[in-house]
């Protein structure tokens, strides 16, 4: 990722680095000086390199003081041991930054990646976003009743309405919401994001979102005793659950991936694989199959891509960020199994239908 970007003697000079210890910094998009990864760096790192003007040998240096817990970026820059800038960059400056290279998009051969892309290609026109709305609205319309695929498509949006404050709230441009028939919709931005944290939030932000409708419905049910509250209410907890998924490019497989990514040790991978077990035993056990198994997909799917997530651009959480993204992703997660449960307790057999669909 971006540690530090600043002008040097006219031009450009950045350093790229990360949490295994490898550095590298380019002057005007020249690499002049490099540190290897190793198990014993420490937060104190140097650069020195050579210029030449004419028959003139320019010595520089650039001091690096580096905490990644929380993550503080302290620099020092001489010519020739003559201070020419110094500063400090935290976690706030890199929120804010437009990475020099962008990153290369994950390959991931999905249905909603697929639809993703095409989204991005089409974003600008208006008509799109009718044309998808009124698919949706057909197909949920066949499924269910026109009233039912309506409010449907209304928790959709509210869930991907959360995505979108998020992305606004990290002063990002978005550009809308897109229904997609059976998958769902997206909320679509051009800006890149640069930290894990910004990765948890606007991921989450739609499941919450999409909680706080169902929490809505069942008090509107309880209130009218109409039982149309009640499946709007359980459907969209069942949509919001399985957005929550620790399989990418789902909102729960960015959640636990910024959280897994972000440990710097066997121990931290060992203690998110302990966890995810943990969830398996206790989705069988409660006879959530397809849960249990799915969340088994994510975390095997997450542990392979662990040792490559140094070259990832992004700020890594600290452990307080850690801590909290974990509490929030399964306080979403029970609480929206609750709902779903519930339900199911009431005896109806279509408001049981969700919990039957997570014991497949």
């Amino acid at each position: 990722m971006e540690l530090l970007s600043i002008d040097f003697l006219g031009q450009p000079l950045r350093i790229e680095g990360s949490m295994a210890g490898w550095q590298q910094l380019f002057w005007n998009n020249t690499l002049v000086s490099q540190l290897n990864a190793n198990t014993d760096h420490n937060d104190k790192h140097l650069h020195e390199f050579e210029l030449t003007n004419g028959d003139e040998i320019i010595k520089c240096s650039v001091e690096v003081n580096l905490s990644w817990q929380p993550f503080l970026v302290e620099y020092k820059a001489t010519v020739n041991d003559q201070l020419v800038a110094d500063g400090s960059r935290n976690e706030k400056d890199i929120e804010q930054q437009t990475p020099q290279v962008a990153p290369k998009a994950e390959r991931r051969f999905s249905l909603i990646g697929l639809a993703s892309l095409g989204m991005k290609a089409l974003k600008s026109a208006k008509l799109i976003k009718v044309v998808l709305a009124s698919a949706s609205l057909a197909a949920y319309s066949w499924l269910f009743s026109i009233q039912f695929a309506l409010a449907l498509l209304a928790c959709l949006v509210f869930h991907e309405y959360g995505h979108i404050r998020a992305m606004k709230y990290f002063g990002m441009k978005t550009k809308g919401i897109y229904l997609i028939p059976f998958l769902g919709g997206l909320a679509l931005s051009d800006e890149k994001i640069n930290t894990r944290w910004q990765d948890v939030v606007i991921s989450i932000m739609g499941p919450l979102f999409g909680l706080i409708m169902s929490i809505a419905c069942v008090i509107a049910y309880w209130v009218t005793g109409n039982m149309f509250f009640a499946g709007l209410a359980v459907f969209n907890a069942l949509l919001n659950l399985f957005n929550l998924l620790p399989i990418l490019p789902l909102d729960g497989g960015h959640v636990l991936k910024s959280i897994s990514f972000s440990m710097n040790s066997k121990v931290g991978i060992a203690l998110c694989l302990s966890a995810a077990i943990g969830g398996v035993v206790l989705s069988y056990t409660l006879g959530l199959t397809l849960f249990g198994f799915l969340l088994i997909m994510g975390c095997v799917e997450i542990l392979f891509e662990w040792k490559h997530r140094h070259q990832s651009h992004l700020l890594p959480l600290d452990r307080y960020g850690q801590i909290f993204s974990f509490a929030w992703y399964v306080g979403l997660v029970s609480s929206l199994i609750g709902i779903i449960w519930y339900f199911a307790s009431t005896g109806d057999e279509l408001l049981r239908l969700p919990m039957q669909i997570l014991g497949t």
